[in-house]
C-alpha cells in the first residue's frame, strides 16, 4: 500500500496542474508573423478632455483591424488575462454581465478600438461591479477562438468569464 500512494500522486499531478489557468499576455493573442497592434493613442492630455467626452457621445470610432489574425491553438484553453472592461450589458443589480476586455484604458470608448485579436468578448453569469472604468481586472475561463461583433468593435476571441477580480500589481 505505501508504494501505491506515490504512484497515485504522480498520476494526479497533471490533473492538479491542469486546473491552474494559463496566464496570457496580450502579445500571445497575436500569431507569429502577424503585424503588431499600433500603440494606443494616449488620452492623458487634459487639454483634449472635452474632445474625448464629445467623441464618447458621438458615433463609435472605426476599428483599426476588425479581422486581425488569431492564434487558433488557444481555442479551448483555460486562461487568465488582465485588461480593462468595456461594458456591453448589465443585469438588474447593476453588474456587468457582457463586456469587451481590452488591453488598455479607453479602448473602444475614447480612442479607436484595437485590432480584433486584442479584444475578448466576455460573458459572465454572475457579472461584476465596475465602479471605475480605469480599474483593470483579471478574467479567467475557457478562451474560444471565435469572432464576436458588438456596436463598439469586432472581437477575435470569446470567453465565458468564470472568475473576475481586480488586477493588482505584485508587491
Amino acid at each position: 500500500m505505501p508504494r501505491i500512494l506515490p504512484i497515485l500522486l504522480l498520476l494526479l499531478m497533471p490533473m492538479l496542474w491542469a486546473a491552474e489557468p494559463r496566464e496570457l499576455t496580450w502579445e500571445e493573442l497575436i500569431p507569429p508573423g502577424a503585424p503588431p497592434p499600433p500603440p494606443p493613442i494616449p488620452i492623458h492630455d487634459l487639454s483634449r478632455l472635452a474632445e474625448a467626452l464629445i467623441a464618447e457621445s458621438g458615433p463609435a470610432m472605426q476599428q483599426q483591424s476588425p479581422a486581425a489574425p488569431v492564434v487558433e491553438a488557444l481555442d479551448g484553453t483555460q486562461v487568465k488575462l488582465p485588461g480593462y472592461i468595456v461594458p456591453l450589458d448589465m443585469n438588474e443589480e447593476g453588474r456587468v454581465t457582457e463586456f469587451l476586455l481590452v488591453p488598455y484604458f479607453g479602448a473602444c470608448i475614447h480612442v479607436p478600438p484595437p485590432p480584433s485579436n486584442q479584444i475578448v468578448h466576455a460573458l459572465s453569469e454572475l457579472g461584476v461591479r465596475v465602479d471605475a472604468l480605469y480599474q483593470p481586472f483579471w478574467i479567467e475561463g475557457p478562451l474560444r477562438v471565435e469572432h464576436a461583433s458588438s456596436e463598439l468593435a469586432e472581437a477575435g476571441y470569446r470567453m465565458e468569464a468564470q472568475k473576475i477580480y481586480p488586477y493588482e500589481l505584485p508587491r
